[in-house]
């Protein structure tokens, strides 16, 4: 999830609109909400943050202090609308990681956001896991050896489980990357569904389950399946037999 503040609507629709045809939630916020928002938003909603993206107002220098306060993984990027040298110095020293221009297209946000996590989080632009690759520029993923076409829902669900791999997430923190926190629009429940449909197309594809999950407790992305543990007393008695 990306959250874009700016006091003008409009700006924040406008984005709004572009991350949602990429697939990405995004939360738009004014530069009056933002301070209490990210003081009282749960460890998982700040999890999910992709990017912070700051318009152009009078409180800009003092919010990338205050972000990283509460949420110091998720790069903060300004959105400059006057090219001025001096404004961008100032930006940087008051600790954004990148400038970024207006106009500027949402892939271009996302390949920037992907370059600062390379370089400060040592993050890859894809993974690898089994026969799973998972890239986060967009591109479908490649599943046993085959590019493998998926609905942009179903594709960032399978994105987020491998950025976490290892990790189990809630349905809570999978709807607040894809769907942002306040899309009231669309009901927590549907991430169920799209998580049963990916599960059995990769089932298919795959020949196993590559998806746990378990009640209450959340899902999380494997390698491969897991092999019935064979008890001692059952494979003495087999050798028995013989």
């Amino acid at each position: 999830m990306f959250v874009i503040v700016d006091e003008r609507e409009i700006v924040t629709a406008g984005y709004a609109s572009g991350f949602e045809r990429e697939g990405f939630a995004c939360l738009a916020l004014t530069p009056q909400e933002l301070p209490e928002w990210v003081k009282t938003a749960s460890e998982d909603d700040l999890a999910s943050i992709e990017a912070f993206l700051l318009g152009e107002c009078a409180e800009r220098p003092d919010f990338p202090r205050l972000i990283r306060t509460y949420c110091d993984q998720a790069p903060v990027m300004a959105l400059d609308e006057r090219p001025s040298l001096d404004q961008t110095l100032e930006l940087f020293a008051c600790g954004v990681d990148d400038v970024l221009r207006k106009p500027v297209h949402v892939r271009e946000i996302l390949a920037r956001v992907g370059a600062i996590r390379r370089r400060t989080m040592a993050e890859a632009d894809n993974l690898e896991i089994g026969r799973i690759r998972v890239f986060f520029d967009g591109r479908d993923p490649i599943i046993a050896g085959e590019v493998f076409e998926l609905p942009r829902r179903e594709r960032r669900i399978l994105e987020y489980l491998a950025r976490n791999h290892g990790r189990r997430v809630t349905k809570t923190q999978i709807y607040n990357a894809v769907y942002g926190l306040m899309n009231e629009e669309v009901d927590e429940c549907v991430v169920e569904s799209h998580v049963s449909k990916l599960r059995k197309k990769l089932k298919d594809r795959l020949g196993y389950d590559p998806i746990e999950s378990k009640r209450y407790i959340g899902y999380m992305l494997k390698a491969q399946a897991q092999e019935a543990p064979v008890r001692i007393s059952e494979t003495r008695r087999v050798l028995e037999r013989v």
